[in-house]
């Protein structure tokens, strides 16, 4: 419960689905994806469903769904990260602006955009992601934690793709969040 005020009296904007998570049976059941031929190869954009408590530890968890077979997964992080993704999921507006805002401002002055982020793979339990960003017609790709990515993504309205590698890995992940069923 400390925990839950402590974030609270930070301002997390939790969705109200946020117990969601820790009872999936709600949630209807996932559609398998339909036979025929090969799903296409490479990333494919996702989802941002949202920002959820983890039903085990109140730890945020990161959920995200591909919209080409529905696979989804969640990936823990952190409270300050829960905040970046939860105010714009909720057309929130900070008191002041958030490093995600700052940064996003900057990009603007300088011409630059965010065309999309992928999350490229899922090695020894950590995410990796890189933000993909136009500088007046040139390319520009930038490592990031996915959680800041996203939050850029989710400002600038940019996609959001992840490498089908991510989510046959986090399937395997041991101790991962459970991601409800969507």
């Amino acid at each position: 419960m400390a925990n839950l005020s402590r974030m609270s009296r930070i301002g997390l904007p939790l969705l109200t689905v946020a117990m969601l998570a820790a009872s999936p049976a709600h949630l209807p059941a996932q559609t398998p994806p339909p036979a025929g031929p090969p799903a296409p190869a490479g990333p494919q954009e996702v989802r941002v469903v949202g920002v959820f408590l983890d039903g085990r530890g109140l730890q945020p968890a990161l959920v995200l769904q591909g919209k080409r077979d529905k696979r989804s997964f969640a990936m823990s992080i952190g409270t300050a990260e829960a905040t970046g993704i939860a105010f714009p999921l909720e057309n929130r507006v900070p008191p002041r602006p958030l490093t995600h805002d700052l940064f996003l401002s900057l990009f603007g002055r300088l011409k630059v955009t965010v065309t999309r982020v992928v999350v490229t793979d899922l090695k020894d339990g950590i995410y990796y992601a890189t933000v993909i960003l136009d500088a007046d017609g040139r390319e520009i790709q930038l490592d990031s934690r996915p959680s800041d990515a996203i939050a850029l993504a989710v400002r600038a309205k940019a996609p959001v793709l992840v490498e089908d590698r991510v989510f046959d890995k986090s399937e395997l992940l041991p101790g991962a969040p459970p991601a409800p069923r969507i």
